[in-house]
């Protein structure tokens, strides 16, 4: 019986793990191996991502998967998106790369339409999106400001590329990363020279696209001998995170919609070729790049960024709450007392996300949150009906029955909110896998080393591993009533 050992480093935007995977036999097994913190630096007026802090942490990584003993078959690497490092004529990093939070594409966004290519028109090309931390967004502020990274650099990786470049030493650009930068024509899938230009770049600056599963390069001898193991090949994986929780869906068909909930909630539908019309337009969703030419018609939602910016605060204050604690308090709190819309800009990175939530309410004309239990059941409110809302738009797209919503991710494993979404959307939601992004990470090694052959027979297996937990809708009536009074909220937000 031949078992496969895989390493997968899952990285989100808060947090990293080293994740080991094992398939024997038509079952997978997954053992958290590491886990490290992903913090926003912020040093003067900017925010960064310290690249060589998470570099440390793979290599820590690397050394614990040494200790386990086993014979490792590859490694890959998946990051959320958007965010890139810049590579110098020397192969070195140009110091850290931006954080998607930073200010500094707070206007660039809105000049960029009105004095380079309107809105509609960079829709059309790339089919993303629009949001103004997007990739073409921030190179185009950092060539307006002549900064000095952009005018020398040799190279532009993106980041799950760029960790990867630092453990083989290879460059390539991988394909559902490079989807998220709004730098890719939606339609050929290479890159659009005339956005390129736009930003100050060109293509020599980016490397062979490559797709998931492909074997890119060796562990650098040097780390190898460092962390005890050997020279282990490296594999581009669905280097977005989202696109490697999605290939991890335990679907058997394709009449189903997904939700990736995490720090952001992503909410979409599987599709072959891209969606690009007056109608994708006007609801700002977005074409990414999946698994086997797959496309992943999706919108970005604000998820659980707004509970884990209150749980801070509540931290400095001395109120910490464990995850069952948090959902206790929800649970047994009004609910609809108010709504918020998750994706006003208000909440985008304040200073303090409950005097935004509380500044939201006022301008509403709501009666504001007064405890750390009403705060929860707000956020936990509008998320559920804004998954209403945005399942809407996608079933008004869809050209096949959703007859079910899978989630996938850390957020699955909240099973209040799993059962307000079906109660909000009204049809079945299945939770499960929490850890779909590990899960999909390995299972597209296990693609690279021809051990599975097809992006449904990874997801047969995946079926095989896991067991997922079904909610029907229940007081359908009561929640309807909700989505009716959440619309007229943030109506009247959007029109202040």
């Amino acid at each position: 019986m031949k078992i496969n050992h895989f390493l997968a480093f899952d990285l989100g935007a808060t947090s990293g793990r080293t994740i080991l995977g094992t398939l024997c036999d038509g079952k997978l097994e997954i053992k958290e191996l590491t886990r490290f913190p992903n913090r926003l630096l912020r040093l003067g007026d900017h925010y960064y991502w310290n690249i060589f802090s998470l570099y440390e942490s793979l290599k820590e990584g690397l050394a614990t998967a040494a200790k386990e003993n086993v014979c490792i078959t590859s490694i890959g690497i998946d990051t959320w998106g958007v965010d890139f490092a810049f590579i110098g004529k020397d192969g070195s990093l140009m110091g850290l790369p931006y954080a998607y939070r930073d200010p500094h594409t707070f206007e660039a966004c809105t000049e960029y339409f009105e004095k380079i290519i309107p809105r509609e028109e960079v829709y059309n090309r790339t089919g993303i999106q629009i949001m103004n931390f997007n990739s073409l967004f921030q190179l185009y502020a950092r060539h307006r400001e002549e900064a000095s990274q952009l005018a020398s650099a040799k190279h532009l990786l993106f980041m799950p590329d760029a960790l990867s470049y630092l453990l083989c030493g290879e460059m390539v650009t991988e394909y559902t990363i490079a989807s998220t930068s709004q730098l890719l024509n939606a339609h050929t899938r290479t890159f659009d020279t005339d956005l390129l230009k736009s930003a100050g770049i060109s293509t020599s600056m980016f490397n062979k696209i490559v797709m998931p599963g492909t074997q890119i390069g060796t562990l650098r001898p040097e780390l190898a001998e460092e962390t005890g193991l050997t020279h282990i090949p490296i594999v581009a994986v669905a280097g977005h995170d989202t696109a490697s929780a999605i290939a991890a869906i335990p679907a058997s068909n394709r009449n189903f919609a997904y939700l990736s909930s995490g720090t952001w909630s992503l909410m979409g539908i599987e599709v072959s070729s891209p969606v690009i019309n007056k109608d994708t337009y006007q609801m700002n969703v977005t074409n990414e790049g999946g698994v086997e030419g797959t496309i992943r018609l999706l919108k970005n939602i604000t998820g659980m960024w707004l509970v884990e910016q209150c749980m801070k605060e509540w931290e400095k204050a001395g109120r910490t709450y464990n995850y069952s604690e948090m959902v206790s308090l929800a649970e047994k709190s009004e609910p609809f007392r108010c709504f918020i819309n998750p994706d006003d800009a208000i909440f985008a990175n304040p200073e303090s996300m409950t005097e935004a939530i509380t500044e939201y309410c006022i301008q509403t004309g709501q009666t504001p949150p007064s405890t750390d239990a009403e705060y929860f059941r707000t956020i936990f409110d509008s998320l559920a009906l804004k998954y209403r809302e945005v399942l809407g738009h996608l079933q008004s797209l869809a050209d096949f029955p959703i007859e079910k919503l899978h989630v996938i991710g850390g957020g699955s494993r909240n099973r209040l909110l799993s059962q307000m979404t079906a109660n909000a959307i009204g049809i079945p939601v299945i939770t499960g896998p929490s850890e779909a992004t590990a899960i999909g990470n390995v299972m597209l090694q296990a693609k690279a080393a021809g051990l599975v052959s097809s992006l449904q027979e990874m997801r047969n297996i995946i079926t095989q591993t896991v067991t997922p937990e079904t909610f029907l809708p229940e007081d359908c009536e009561s929640w309807n009533n909700a989505y009716y009074k959440y619309i007229n909220i943030i109506t009247k937000k959007q029109s202040l």
